[in-house]
This record gives structure tokens, sequence and C-alpha cells, in this order.
């Protein structure tokens, strides 16, 4: 850790020195960038606007956006965003209007037919008063920017970017529709209620129970008897997978010119947000080992307090983990108009700001589990399977016809879309006589995934900040917030169904015995204001308090506690903390299992003199994951063969696609009491386990990087590495991809440390985008993205933050207009077309 930290603190000194983190005279700061030439002046002329609006782009790539009006600042910020990441936006659009196989042909009508069928048929003005009470005006105006830079783009070939050159395809118009798709959201509770639902009928409930940590409390996992456990093992979420899944390049997709020769034979690249167990199986990153775990995909943010800190600060760090991509998933913008002044980070399809900062607090967000969704079985009329049963009689499904255009087919294809008054069909199986549906909280009004971070973006205190989470539906988060007036909270958001008569984690049948009664209000969900303890942390773990009265409403499976723990450890330690104990925290790498397996490994017989020096090196260790160690790459490999052996011990074959990996808590819980199924003596049985798993361990590290232990360094580009992957790069030859893909890079830690970089070798997520912000003086906050601002591979922006990432590195977030004008480096002016 020693020498991220001094990455750290050397790469923060200069920034003091420099005078770019607050501190030396703004006016000279300004006046000197503009002495030495470095700001490039350039004018638009823009069809669309009302007024001119300039935008300061800042030496790490961010803008700082300058408007007369409220239509005008959410214009420029869609203009702005088309004009950095039109090929990203275009794949939204595809993914949203269930449109991709215009451009990519059959495979993806699966893709396409399942976003049709889950896209929002509420009332649209209700929906988009929902996200803020100018939500229509704030839409449409972001929505008009993106398509008068479309429109640019359609008039003049030159400007198309090169992603489209290389699909030969052009992008298209923009609606609202397109903004509130909920194709995003981080919800993945019917693919967990399915695996369950499957497990429980092959092994019982009280088997699952045993495998699954479901906590607090214990739910029940009964099936009622008309569900047919033979009919789950169908794939019945195939279209809800294929509509939340990566849209996929592969060679033939692109022109002869750009295209991957013939014999090249490497695995298909998808960059998208695949969710929970899915992840591993659709993000295609070609590890050997595929070791993506929903359980370690989580997020940390924290806030502290006056009290607790060196100088009386109030800090919020947020670090969301996501799929690493190229270009970035998110990324930063500074919005001000008359009523706004708000920084920080966003998706780049939506207007405002989700994490970030106004002139009187900050907020952050990490998910917190909510069961949004259950599957519903039917029973369908044998002489006409469009009708099902419901209470004494039968109903009929609504049906919509819709046509798909599909590239290489002539004619568009039509076909109906089903629902029942639950939600969209997602299978039917006429053999069984049964239909499969979705209910979905995410359908209702207000469920298009942070679009209600626009009434966070102006709040000015605590309780208007309560207020605007009210309307924060989708997905679930723990909402954190830090003011100017040194006040800290918690408020967990969502929007949660109430169940009367069961737990939501099963299928369920859809006869009107097991119906909603509403949903739970949201400021009925977990909050505290001012803790005792002066901070608060949430790493997704378990925050639901005992005795909770609306249990059902809110999730039962959660991340491993390990994250949440550490943060606790290093805030609660008495120390008083200050900017460089916030960042060395976020880059932590201080494993808590291994502080827990690794006195459990016996001092016995080894195989061999390699295996013995191994495990000298291991029990004087530290704990830390640091990229470059030895003794860490020997523990990650062992950690390993640890999970793999306690959870086929454990795990019959057959469960394991449905129950995955046990969760790192449940492994270090049966290994610290084992039981009867370790052996007839469970201590031997234990330690044989342990010891086996070592010399596998070590057997695989000889295999892959040679006998000289000294080899076997954690971080290495075959053994722990980021490389960023294009949607595009396993579909082009060598040269491009070298231009559209990103490192690799040293990594350290894992799915269980603070530095969240994932189980797999080449990391798959983790916290791309990283914030601390100091309330007390925002030109003092600071922040990371990966690889960077822009989306032109050929631009200044698209990975000239990746080494300062990898390296665990900040820059300064600045916010005060004199800070951004001493580090402006482009500055536009925007004016209305007739200026011209």
């Amino acid at each position: 850790m020693s020498g991220v930290c001094g990455r750290l603190i050397s790469g923060f000194l200069l920034l003091l020195v420099t005078g770019l983190v607050g501190w030396g005279a703004p006016s000279a700061a300004a006046d000197s960038a503009s002495e030495a030439g470095l700001v490039e002046s350039v004018t638009l002329s823009v069809a669309g606007l009302e007024d001119p609006v300039e935008v300061r782009i800042d030496r790490w790539g961010v803008p700082h956006i300058y408007a007369e009006s409220e239509a005008d600042l959410f214009f420029a910020q869609g203009y702005y965003v088309a004009h950095e990441r039109l090929f990203q936006l275009e794949l939204w659009r595809r993914r949203a209007t269930g449109t991709a196989a215009e451009i990519l042909g059959e495979r993806e009508v699966d893709a396409d037919v399942g976003a049709r069928l889950m896209r929002y048929r509420g009332d649209a003005e209700r929906e988009w008063a929902h996200y803020h009470p100018r939500g229509k005006e704030i839409l449409n105006s972001f929505v008009r920017g993106i398509n008068a830079r479309v429109d640019e783009v359609l008039a003049d070939a030159d400007l198309l970017p090169l992603e489209f050159r290389m699909i030969g395809a052009l992008p298209g118009h923009w609606t609202p529709e397109v903004v509130v798709s909920r194709h995003q959201g981080l919800v993945r509770n019917v693919t967990e209620e399915l695996g369950l639902g499957r497990a429980v009928a092959e092994a019982g409930p009280e088997a699952v129970g045993d495998w699954v940590w479901f906590h607090p409390g214990r739910p029940d996992l009964t099936l009622d008897p008309v569900i047919d456990g033979e009919g789950l093992k169908a794939d019945i979420l195939k279209l809800y997978r294929a509509a939340r899944a990566p849209i996929r390049f592969r060679p033939a997709d692109v022109l002869d010119e750009f295209r991957k020769p013939a014999e090249s034979t490497s695995a298909v690249v998808s960059v998208g947000e695949p969710d929970g167990r899915e992840l591993a199986e659709t993000s295609g990153f070609g590890e050997a080992d595929g070791r993506i775990d929903w359980q370690s995909i989580g997020s940390n943010n924290w806030v502290v307090g006056p009290e607790r800190t060196l100088d009386g600060s109030t800090f919020m760090a947020n670090d969301p983990h996501r799929v690493l991509q190229a270009p970035s998933l998110r990324y930063f913008v500074h919005l001000v108009a008359p009523g706004w002044d708000v920084i920080g980070g966003g998706e780049p399809a939506l207007p405002g700001v989700s994490i970030g900062h106004n002139r009187h607090g900050a907020w952050g967000l990490t998910i917190f589990a909510i069961d949004s969704e259950d599957l519903y079985v039917y029973q369908t009329a044998p002489s006409d399977p469009n009708r099902y049963r419901y209470g004494d009689g039968w109903e009929s499904m609504r049906v919509e016809t819709e046509r798909f255009v599909v590239k290489g087919e002539a004619e568009p294809r039509v076909i109906d879309l089903k629902f029942t008054r639950h939600g969209p069909v997602l299978h039917e199986d006429p053999e069984r006589g049964v239909a499969y549906a979705l209910r979905a909280a995410w359908l209702e009004t207000g469920g298009a995934p942070y679009l209600a971070s626009l009434r966070m973006d102006q709040a000015e205190s605590w309780e208007e900040f309560r207020e605007a989470c009210s309307f924060s539906h989708i997905p679930g988060e723990n909402m954190v917030w830090a003011d100017t007036a040194g006040n800290i909270g918690w408020q967990a958001v969502g929007i949660a169904p109430r169940r009367p008569n069961w737990d939501g984690l099963v299928p369920v049948p859809g006869d009107g015995r097991f119906e909603w009664d509403g949903y739970l209000p949201i400021r009925q969900l977990p909050n505290l204001a001012n803790p005792s303890k002066g901070f608060w942390n949430t790493s997704n773990e378990a925050l639901v308090p005992r005795g909770y009265p609306h249990r059902r409403s809110v999730g039962w499976t959660w991340a491993d506690p390990f994250r949440g723990a550490r943060v606790q450890e290093v805030l609660g330690s008495g120390r008083k903390l200050d900017m460089g104990d916030m960042m060395r925290l976020q880059q932590d790498e201080l494993s808590l299992p291994a502080r827990s397996l690794v006195p459990l490994l016996p001092a016995g017989e080894f195989s061999s003199d390699r295996v013995r020096q191994a495990a000298f090196r291991l029990r004087s260790w530290d704990f830390v994951l640091k990229a470059e160690s030895v003794t860490a790459g020997i523990y990650v490999a062992w950690q390993r063969q640890v999970r793999d052996a306690v959870t086929e011990l454990l795990v019959p074959e057959g469960l394991r696609p449905q129950i995955g990996e046990l969760s790192m808590k449940r492994v270090i819980d049966r290994l610290h009491a084992p039981d009867g199924r370790f052996g007839d003596d469970p201590i031997a049985g234990r330690d044989a386990l342990l010891v086996g798993a070592f010399e596998r361990a070590v057997a695989e590290l000889t295999e892959r990087f040679g006998p000289r232990i000294l080899r076997w360094r954690y971080g290495q580009e075959g053994y722990k590495h980021a490389l960023i992957r294009h949607p595009l790069s396993d579909a082009v030859n060598e040269e491009y991809r070298k231009r559209l893909d990103v490192g690799p890079v040293a990594r350290g830690g894992d799915g269980f440390t603070v530095n969240n970089t994932g189980g797999a070798d080449n990391q798959p997520t983790g916290a791309s985008f990283r914030v601390i912000l100091n309330t007390s003086r925002w030109d003092e906050s600071v922040a990371t993205s990966s690889p960077g601002q822009g989306g032109d591979p050929e631009g200044p922006h698209y990975r000239d933050l990746f080494e300062m990432w990898g390296t665990g590195s900040y820059f300064p977030l600045l916010y005060s207009r004199p800070r951004v004008e001493g580090v402006t480096r482009q500055r536009w002016e925007m004016r209305p077309e007739q200026d011209r």
C-alpha cells in the first residue's frame, strides 16, 4: 500500500504547488493560462439555442457549461455529449428503442423484442414531471441538443465519428422516450428469483437456505404447489436477458478496410451493463477463469462529519463500481445557469448530474437491494393460449403487434407482444399450458434510472435532499448527503413493492393469490441523519435495521460485508481525518478475507519445498493485495481454490449454475466451524481441504508463470491488470484495435477490497469514477475517471486519465469560475444559428 500512498500524496502535493486544487490567486492563474496561449477558442453556430452559451473544457476534459437559461443549459449539455460521445449514444438509442437488428441482423431480434416488451407505456406527461417539475422542458431541451449535433453530422460526412464509418451506419434522432428507457437499470431480482425457484424445485428450501446467505432473517422459499418445477428449466428469461445485454460486434459487422482477418479467433467482446449472474457470460472479456461475481460488483460511499476531520471539514466520498468500458460509462460535467450550479458525474445519455455537488451539499450513491420484480406463472386456456386463469375466471392477454426491421431481410418481421394484468409475457410453454410474465415496479411512472437526480441537483438542505430522494425509484440506492453546514445523512431509496403474503424470492402463480399492495413510501426506507459516531458508510452490505417493519419490501441477498467493514474500521479509528486519508481509503487494498483465511492454513506437511516456501511467505504477509506483490499473487490463487473447493463440497454439481459460488462470508463461516460434510473428523477434513487448495494454487501458478516464485507477481499483464475494450475492438484489425482499446495497466485488490477490482485477471468492473468532495472548500475536491472524458479514440481526452486512474492518482474537480478559468484548455462560444 505504501507505493499507492506515495503516488497519491506526491500527486496531490504537486497539485497544491501548482495552485490547481484551490490555493493561490485565481485571477493570476487565469491570466497566466491566457498569456501562455494555452486556451484554444472555438466559435460554434448551433441551431436551436436561444442565447449564447459558453463551454470551458479544462485540462482533464471536464466541460463547464455556462448558460443564461435552463433551456439552453440542457440543450448545451445534450449537444456537448453528442459531440463527444455520439457512437455511445447511438448504442443506447438502439437498445432503448429495440432497433439493433436494423444494423446487426437476426441475432439481435430477441433483444429488440425484449426491449419493446419492457418499455414504459404509461402517461408521458406524468413521467416527465416525475423527474423534475420542469422535466418535460428539460428532457426536450436535452434531446434537441443531441439532435442538433446529429443533424450536423448527417449534413457533413466529414463529421461522422470513426465507429460509424467502421460499421457503415449513421446516427439516428432522439426522443424523450429514449432518455427514459429502463434498459440500463441495475435490477436482477427476477434472474435471482428464477434461479432460486429452480434450485428449490430440485433440492428444497432448507438446502437452498443453507447455501445462500439470506439476511437479516430467513425468508420463506417454499414453491406454491401450482408451480411445475420442471417447467422452470425452460429458457424463460431469454428476452429479458437479451434486452439487457450489451450490443455485440463481430468482424462481419464492420467494413472490409477495418475488419479483423478471418484467421483471428479471439472471443467476441462486448461492452455494457449486463446484470448479476449473467455478467461473466455476457461481458465477453475472454478471461480463462471468468471470475466475475455479482456479489463483488458494488460501490462504496461515505460521509464524514466535521468532528471527525482534522480541520472541521465535511467530506462525501463515492466510487460507484460498474463495468469498465471505453468510452467510460460516466462522464463529468459542470452545469451553470440561473437556479443551477452543479458539478459531478452522470451517464452520458441523461441530463443533469447523478453524483456530485451544488453550492449547498454533496451526494453519492451505492446499490441498496430492493426486490422490485416478480415472475408470475399462469395457467393458460387449452382452447386459447392468449387467455389465462385469474381468480375464478379467465382473462385475455393484451396483444400489441410490432414490426421489426432486420438487416438482410426484405420485409419487416411482424411479432405480437403480449401482456397480462401484471406485465409483459416473457415466455409461453404451450405443451404445459403455462405462460410467464414479469411484474416490474420500474415499469411504473418514474422508473428511468438516475433521472430523479435532477431534483437532487437543486437541493439546498438535508430535508430538501430527502424530498428529492422520494422520487428516485430505480435502482435501489444508498443515497448519502453532506452539506456546508456540517450535516451528514443517509436515505435508502427505490420503488419497493409491498408483498403481504410472500417474500418475493421464488416464482409465484399469477392467479390473484399473490398481489402487491402498492408501494412503500420511500421515506419509510431505512435512513438516518447526523449519526452519533460522526460518519456513515455503505458498500452494498445489509443495512436493514433489526426489527425493520417492512422486511418484505427490501432485499434478502447483499454484498459480502468486507468492503464496508474495512471502511468503518478506518473511519472509526479515532484519528482525525483529512483529504489524504480519504484518498488512501478509496485505494485501500487490505483484504479482510485474507485476515481470516491465512491463520487457518495448517503448518503441516506440504508436497515440495516450493509449496513450503509459498506458505512461509503467506504467514508473514500484511494481507494487502498490492500490485507487484508475489505474496498477494500466492494468496489470490489460493483464495480462488478455497472458494471453489468449499462450493464443490457443499453444493451439488447440478445446482451450481443456479446457486453460483458461495459468498465469501459463507465460505469463511463454514471453515471456521466445519460440520460433518467435511468428513468424520470435520477439523481434519477442513485442514485437508485448505492444504489441497494451497497445493493446487501453487501448481497453477507454476504452470502459468514458471517455477520461480518471484515471477508469481500480482498485477502483471497475465495476472490482474486492466485492459479496457471498446465495443468494436474484437471486430476490427490490429491497427484499429490499438486505437480503440486502452491499457493494460497493473492492478491490485480484488472483489473484497475497498479498491474493488473484481475477481477476474483482467479487471472487468470497479471504480472507473471516483469523487471526494470537501463541502467546506469545494475547489479542494478531487476526482478520477477512466479511461477519459472523451469518446473519440483520436481525441485528446479519450485515454488521458487512464494512467492517473491506474496509479491511484486524482485530478482537482474545480468549481469556482476563477479556478475553472485557470485550467481551461479550450473555450467554446456557442451562438444561436441566426447570430452568424
